[in-house]
């Protein structure tokens, strides 16, 4: 008897759900004991337990929002108001430092000795500088230097550049635009068929066709017998100087700039590197191969070593994007009113509500770095799948 009970506690799987059992027991007691003081203090103290906040008046005015508000809206409204503000600024970034970071990568792997070093030089530098003193550099020596409104750097005069932002022409929808849409859909379409079509001859017969000559002939011919024939889709309004600041356009505001600039220069130093890395992992025999077979440098690039070494940089590069979702964060240092600025700052002093806020606040950047996990691990698995049939 005595030994079936020892063979019974020595059998691993049974053990190890005893230990997974026993620690599930002290983390729940440890949740449930937080929990508890936490509501006696906070009762104690007269401070919200629930989420009565919500629906109650803010009080106070945001300078940029992308959807109504005004300070006779409620706190509910000014939280949506910080998650799409920091929402654009990832959606902006994300692009852009991949963009980048791909270009310093390949730029590090150029037979150019100033290119290949430049591009060393940018990543050891931005890598090894705190990303929080980039954004401050940028915001008060770069943007605040600039000049004020009356005194705005212009570009064709009709984008400006001063200390209160980067003044932007607005587009105004005509209504030839729908033509025009029509137009780039089906040149886009047309474009995507030559290419598949090129594909698949170089397959058959080894011949390559100008794909790129015949994409941006029938990408710009079409949008351009649309023009033509309907005239412009859009027109523009530039803005002018009224009072002591610039009018109408779009506004850029400086801290928006200063966040989008930092993220962008520092997310792509550390894209480049796996870029890099990635490259320099497909083995080297692969290009001799593609060299070997008449194909020139680009296309070796474009159609051999880009395309393996892609398997290689995915996986890392989601912690990149999600590092630029989570270090946006930082808007709060520059007065940008993203969701921590908003909600996490201004919202909970007001309504005292810490662990409401708080809460709420973590739940939403984890559930955008899952969506983005989640993006990408689809992506990474839908190639790595066409690479292996």
């Amino acid at each position: 008897m005595a030994s079936a009970k020892s063979k019974r506690f020595n059998d691993p799987r049974l053990r190890g759900i005893l230990y997974q059992t026993l620690l599930v027991i002290a983390v729940s007691g440890l949740i449930g004991s937080g929990a508890y003081n936490a509501y006696f203090n906070m009762r104690a103290r007269g401070i919200p337990l629930g989420f009565g906040f919500w629906n109650q008046v803010a009080g106070f005015d945001i300078n940029l929002h992308l959807i109504d508000y005004s300070p006779l809206s409620t706190y509910g409204r000014a939280f949506w108001v910080g998650l799409l503000n920091t929402l654009l600024v990832a959606s902006i970034c994300i692009p852009l430092a991949t963009l980048f970071g791909f270009a310093i990568g390949v730029a590090r792997l150029a037979p150019n000795w100033l290119l290949s070093r430049s591009a060393l030089v940018y990543t050891n530098v931005i890598r090894n500088t705190p990303l929080l003193l980039q954004l401050l550099f940028c915001y008060n020596a770069v943007l605040k230097s600039l000049p004020g409104p009356r005194q705005s750097m212009s570009l064709a005069g009709a984008i400006f550049l001063n200390n209160r932002g980067l003044f932007l022409p607005a587009a105004v929808v005509r209504s030839a635009a729908t033509w025009f849409v029509v137009a780039v859909a089906l040149s886009l379409a047309a474009a995507m068929i030559v290419r598949s079509w090129a594909a698949r001859r170089r397959d058959r017969t080894g011949a390559q066709a100008p794909v790129a000559a015949i994409s941006v002939a029938l990408i710009l011919g079409g949008p351009s017998i649309a023009l033509l024939g309907a005239g412009a889709p859009l027109t523009f309004t530039v803005a002018k100087l009224s009072g002591f600041n610039l009018k109408g356009g779009i506004q850029v505001i400086p801290e928006m700039a200063a966040l989008i600039l930092s993220l962008v220069v520092f997310t792509a130093a550390f894209i480049a590197e796996i870029v890099r890395a990635g490259v320099q992992a497909v083995p080297h025999g692969q290009s001799e191969a593609a060299l070997a077979l008449g194909l020139h440098r680009s296309l070796m690039m474009k159609l051999v070593v880009i395309p393996q070494a892609l398997r290689l940089i995915v996986p890392p590069l989601t912690s990149q994007y999600l590092n630029v979702v989570k270090n946006s964060s930082l808007a709060v240092f520059v007065g940008y009113p993203d969701l921590v600025q908003i909600f996490a700052g201004t919202v909970l002093n007001q309504t005292q509500a810490a662990v409401q806020v708080m809460s709420i606040t973590m739940a939403v950047y984890l559930f955008i770095s899952l969506m983005v996990a989640a993006a990408l691990n689809a992506f990474n698995a839908s190639y790595a799948w066409k690479e292996k049939s």
